[in-house]
């Protein structure tokens, strides 16, 4: 059973996931999550540098850093995604968040099939922010693919590894649907409750939209298919859901 924690300095709760990240966010009552996209991915040391001067400028904690999007040039072997993410946690220490291999922040870390970027670099980031309405929804489920995390590795879990047929395909959706279900049902939400929508892949999930996704209620406000490939090898479709207060575009 998936295991909710509040993270008190940061104002929001979260599923505790592997070490690099968490499963999902939600503001806590008195807070609400707003999200920062940019309209070019920066390189993640400047991409932090921004959100150091973002959070500065809005009076708010490094601590109120909650979910991140990624982009990376290509998936990672699963030696090179942990030695990527051994790296990336070392900013969110300095700041107050990760803390004794546990990881609060809930991410996204997808690789672009047409102008990725040279290197692993910051596509959007969310954070929260005191609210006048202690009942209002907001929240970042992360990205999951076809496969378990919390496992020695991804390789030997991958729903139909390596097939790419209509039919695995539609299994592999099928599974992450599964996934993010479960993750909203964590956090006392479900798909009534989000306001965006997204799919990763590079294969053909048309077929499927209808009948896997939005007949479960999942595309209310439609549904943004991104051509990317999730960020380690063989792994083939993607999903997170979110609801922010408010979005700014940078």
């Amino acid at each position: 059973m998936a295991e909710v924690i509040t993270f008190g300095p940061g104002g929001y709760r979260y599923i505790k996931g592997p070490f690099q990240y968490s499963a999902g966010v939600a503001a806590e009552p008195g807070f609400a999550i707003e999200r920062v996209h940019f309209l070019k991915p920066l390189p993640l040391a400047e991409g932090f540098g921004a959100v150091e001067a973002h959070l500065s400028a809005a009076g708010r904690p490094f601590t109120s850093f909650c979910a991140c999007e990624l982009r990376s040039p290509a998936p990672f072997t699963e030696e090179g995604f942990i030695a990527f993410n051994r790296e990336y946690v070392k900013t969110l220490e300095r700041w107050g968040v990760y803390r004794d291999s546990v990881n609060p922040v809930a991410r996204t870390n997808v690789c672009p099939a047409l102008s990725a970027p040279p290197t692993p670099s910051l596509y959007a980031f969310s954070y929260t922010v005191p609210a006048d309405r202690a009942e209002s929804i907001s929240f970042v489920i992360a990205g999951g693919g076809e496969a378990p995390e919390l496992k020695p590795n991804y390789r030997d879990h991958i729903v139909r590894r390596g097939d790419r047929s209509p039919d695995a395909m539609r299994e592999k959706v099928r599974y992450v649907m599964g996934v993010m279900e479960g993750r909203l049902a964590a956090l006392g939400l479900s798909w009534h409750d989000a306001a965006v929508t997204q799919a990763y892949s590079v294969y053909d999930i048309g077929p499927f939209v209808m009948e896997e996704i939005a007949q479960r209620g999942a595309a209310a406000a439609g549904l943004t298919w991104h051509l990317c490939r999730p960020p380690v090898v063989e792994l083939d479709y993607e999903m997170d859901v979110r609801r922010a207060a408010r979005e700014i575009v940078r």
